[in-house]
């Protein structure tokens, strides 16, 4: 089953039940992929799917974040919920031993060996890591890896 109908189909079944923040997560989730396939004029493949998703969950992480340092707890609370009902469509997510290991890899294949390069490995890494990892992890472990840190 596609990731669209999927959804579709849990927001049938969060109204029946009357979950109504899962209900709007998914119509939000909803939109933003259609708003995604009007801006590329074309049908859209899985990756730009999840690439949507990921996009969803990182605006989740940052509201968050900002939630946070204004000490609304209703609101991060709020917005947490919303990030697992998106993060639960989106692939497994790769531990931090799996990503030290691409990120080693990448580390070898590109030839970087300083931190100022670290957008070169970033650029190997995000094709194979696009929605089974958090960015801004990502890029600290690379990082922390390129600055001799721990690996």
């Amino acid at each position: 089953m596609s990731l669209p109908a999927r959804i579709d189909e849990d927001i049938i079944k969060a109204l029946k039940s009357g979950d109504k923040l899962k209900v709007t997560a998914l119509r939000g989730l909803k939109s933003d992929i259609k708003y995604k396939r009007i801006e590329k004029g074309d049908d859209l493949t899985d990756d730009d799917i999840i690439g949507v998703l990921d996009s969803a969950a990182k605006r989740r992480r940052d509201s968050i974040e900002q939630f946070q340092a204004g000490n609304r707890a209703d609101l991060v609370e709020k917005e947490t919920a919303e990030l697992a009902i998106i993060t639960s469509y989106l692939p497994q997510q790769l531990t931090e031993e799996e990503l030290r290991e691409l990120i080693l890899d990448s580390i070898k294949e590109t030839g970087v060996d300083s931190p100022a390069k670290a957008g070169l490995v970033m650029k190997d890494l995000i094709p194979k890591i696009k929605g089974k990892a958090n960015g801004r992890l990502v890029n600290n472990l690379v990082s922390q890896i390129l600055s001799g840190g721990k690996s």
